[in-house]
């Protein structure tokens, strides 16, 4: 009789224990909408980097910076360099959810190569135009601070857009495509 005991009693701690653990789990969903620039692809709840393959760099969105090749090391900086001309509002971007990209380029510059080039330029929605409202909490969104998230602070800055495309405004154009969902 006392094994029977042990025995449901240690299932029903076993059960107690495993439930709250798949309720936790299922709560921690990595969303970073907020974190992304208003530059960046709509249809991404979370990305971590972004890959521009016109111009062979990547984009570390929790980091802020972009990391590109300087001879054989790879870079990070928050402004590309002024030899890349591009501007990141219209220039195509790949999102990438693999950690460091950076170090096998030959996969991403293969697997990536037909978004490069003028084809794709200016094809693809990017969240400063869309009118989702999952985005108004993304800084320089025309609706940043209106949205849902009830924090009432307004416009917010616009001061990043333009942020290293080498012409400093931004050169606003809209996109009119879709992006794709890469991994």
């Amino acid at each position: 009789m006392k094994k029977l005991s042990f025995l449901a009693l240690l299932i029903i701690s076993v059960l107690l224990f495993v439930q709250p653990l798949q309720a936790q789990v299922r709560l921690n969903v990595n969303v970073n909408i907020g974190n992304q620039p208003v530059w960046g692809p709509v249809g991404y709840d979370y990305a971590q980097y972004y890959y521009f393959p016109d111009i062979d760099v990547y984009y570390d969105i929790p980091r802020g910076q972009y990391v590109y090749l300087n001879g054989n090391s790879w870079r990070f900086a928050p402004t590309l360099p002024p030899r890349y001309h591009f501007d990141v509002y219209r220039g195509y971007k790949v999102v990438v959810n693999e950690p460091q990209p950076w170090l096998h380029p030959d996969v991403y510059r293969g697997r990536y190569a037909r978004y490069k080039g003028p084809g794709w330029y200016g094809k693809q929605d990017i969240i400063r135009d869309s009118r989702d409202s999952k985005y108004y909490v993304v800084k320089g969104h025309p609706m940043y601070g209106k949205g849902n998230n009830g924090n009432g602070r307004g416009r917010g800055n616009d001061n990043d857009q333009g942020r290293g495309n080498g012409n400093g405004n931004g050169n606003r154009g809209r996109g009119n495509g879709h992006g794709h969902g890469h991994d």
